[in-house]
């Protein structure tokens, strides 16, 4: 199994991180993102959208990392991370949406702008990420993870962009139960980490 890789890129350390949690064994096939290798024909051919990750299982390509993480714990992993009841399964997935939109489009987005020169409008940014930390902080005021209980992808899928909140110019000083949220995930077992985290 192959994960088309950019070690900077948040999306694609969900999946490194998840693999390494749940102990599933993955090759990572760098990228040259910088070279436009992600534009190219065999890349386009695998996703059309010409992002990264991209998820090589035996034939079996995905993109999206948020699908990818369905994908490989639904077929790799225990329950645990994914539940199979309907309504725990989609409340998990709705983290996951939040990790695609409300996480990405604030704090994500931030770090693009920042880190990487993004033409992105920065106070936008700034707004979707004053709106969306304050929803995570309520909800973990009452919960160590964010759903079941313990710790599933719904964890994994929000954690990179808000961890790297700081290298968009958003601070965490105030939302003391995200950082004992970031703690937590940390000390997990099989925790890997990436540059910036």
């Amino acid at each position: 199994m192959k994960l088309y890789d950019l070690e900077p890129s948040g999306n694609c350390y969900k999946v490194r991180l998840f693999c390494a949690l749940a102990k599933i064994p993955i090759d990572l096939v760098p990228v040259d993102f910088m070279a436009g290798e992600h534009k190219t024909a065999k890349f386009l051919s695998m996703n059309p959208l010409g992002e990264l990750p991209i998820l090589d299982d035996n034939g079996t390509i995905l993109r999206d990392s948020q699908a990818i993480l369905v994908y490989l714990a639904s077929k790799y992993a225990s329950e645990a991370w994914l539940p199979k009841d309907p309504a725990h399964a989609a409340k998990v997935m709705q983290w996951l949406s939040t990790a695609a939109n409300e996480v990405q489009h604030g704090p994500g987005d931030a770090r693009l702008v920042d880190l990487f020169g993004y033409k992105i409008d920065k106070p936008t940014t700034i707004a979707n990420s004053n709106a969306i930390l304050p929803i995570f902080e309520a909800h973990l005021a009452n919960n160590q993870w964010l759903e079941m209980g313990r710790v599933t992808i719904a964890d994994i899928a929000c954690y990179p962009y808000i961890g790297l909140s700081h290298q968009g110019g958003v601070s965490l000083e105030a939302y003391l139960n995200i950082r004992a949220w970031i703690g937590r995930i940390k000390a997990l077992p099989n925790y890997i980490a990436m540059s910036g985290i």
